[in-house]
């Protein structure tokens, strides 16, 4: 006889507050109240009998027994939305077309669309690396995904995800010769600039700092910046999506804590009709859900 399972919105209520550790948040994704996620949450700790969280006034804190429950509620939920999404969706076949910029190309989407298309095996999927306005209008293009202000005339334009820039760094040019420690140590190096030297010359003025004081060059494209901070060439502003994975596996490494809001953000943009056909569709609701997590994570 298969074991009683858990109801499955109190389960829902602790994946999303697991993810966020703030109730407010978890409500807000799932289109609730709050006090109705933390009743679902009351729910699931009485019928599983232990304690899931910490709860501070303003954030929660997973018990080792949540912390050992979300990994498996995490595995089962994706299950459950990749059997959904494969169920009869003969839709989610063809070519698919997406322009989207280089750096978020080579540093993002590459390493993570493999996933999209495990998901969608009969999807054909081309993508143009680039950030020039003249794709969004091009009939052959199906969605593009753009760093700007947001203002693209007769599309559709969603907000996909803002990021902040913080400074940097090879683990080896941290502590070579001229270790990096306080701001004044960036004088013993080159900073790379991916534009005309705006964003470090902003991060600066944050950190008491000044561009004038420091040697910067101009390479034109934030991923050709990170692989010049990757080869310990210098000191790039790195992101949380373009810099998460060299973070994460060693390549880089943080400078400093202070983070300025990049000048733009990043969007969805495509024609109106093609919205919400279950292709594109499905990529953009593919891709949000992927950005969001990575964020969260």
């Amino acid at each position: 006889m298969r074991p009683r399972l858990p109801p499955l919105n109190p389960l829902r209520a602790f994946e999303a507050s697991a993810r966020h550790l703030q109730v407010a948040k978890a409500a807000a994704e799932l289109n609730v109240t709050p006090s109705a996620v933390s009743h679902q949450l009351r729910t699931l700790e009485d019928a599983l009998g232990v304690a899931l969280f910490d709860r501070t006034r303003r954030q929660l804190k997973l018990t080792p027994q949540g912390a050992a429950l979300l990994p498996s509620i995490n595995s089962a939920f994706q299950t459950i939305a990749d059997a959904t999404a494969k169920l009869g969706d003969a839709s989610m076949a063809g070519d698919l077309v997406i322009s989207s910029p280089v750096a978020l190309t080579s540093r993002w989407l590459v390493r993570h669309v493999g996933e999209f298309l495990r998901q969608h095996p009969q999807v054909n999927l081309r993508i143009i690396p680039s950030n020039d306005d003249k794709e969004i209008y091009a009939s052959a293009v199906d969605l593009c995904i753009r760093y700007g202000n947001g203002r693209w005339g007769g599309r559709r334009v969603t907000a996909l995800c803002s990021v902040a820039l913080f400074p940097v760094c090879s683990p080896m040019l941290m502590n070579g010769p001229h270790p990096i420690r306080a701001v004044r140590d960036l004088a013993h190096h080159l900073l790379l600039c991916e534009d005309d030297g705006s964003e470090w010359a902003r991060w600066l003025l944050g950190a008491s700092g000044s561009l004038a004081e420091f040697r910067a060059t101009g390479l034109g494209n934030a991923h050709i910046a990170l692989e010049g901070a990757i080869f310990s060439q210098g000191v790039a502003l790195g992101d949380s999506i373009l810099a998460k994975d060299d973070l994460t596996e060693g390549r880089l490494v943080r400078l400093f804590e202070a983070t300025i809001p990049a000048e733009h953000a990043y969007h969805i943009v495509c024609r109106h009709e093609l919205a919400e056909t279950p292709l594109v569709g499905g990529f953009i609701a593919w891709i949000e859900g992927k950005i969001r997590d990575g964020q969260s994570g």
